[in-house]
């Protein structure tokens, strides 16, 4: 089992929010559909911009707390370096 850590945004340079899950395909879905009544749906993050596949689901959780703790422009740098025009990785998951 994969565990992983995510980034969705509203748009480029706009709200993120970071998370971590063992199903990445189910839990964006929920972002997209506001499944939740909370931050991201608040803020219309829903677009899958940057992610990490985990080994255990403590190394998740470890490298979340430590991207929140981040400056905003390290996150951005983080996305920019994966995904530079900001696509939405979310159709690349089922393919």
């Amino acid at each position: 089992m994969s565990f992983y850590v995510y980034i969705v945004a509203s748009r480029r340079n706009g709200t993120i929010y970071i998370g971590m899950t063992d199903d990445i395909a189910v839990r964006v879905h929920q972002h997209k559909t506001k499944a939740f009544k909370g931050f991201s749906a608040k803020y219309g993050c829903d677009k899958l911009v940057w992610y990490q596949v985990c080994e255990t689901r403590e190394g998740a959780f470890l490298r979340e707390r430590q991207i929140k703790e981040w400056r905003r422009s390290w996150k951005l740098k983080l996305i920019e370096g994966a995904n530079p025009t900001w696509i939405d990785l979310y159709e690349m998951l089922n393919a």
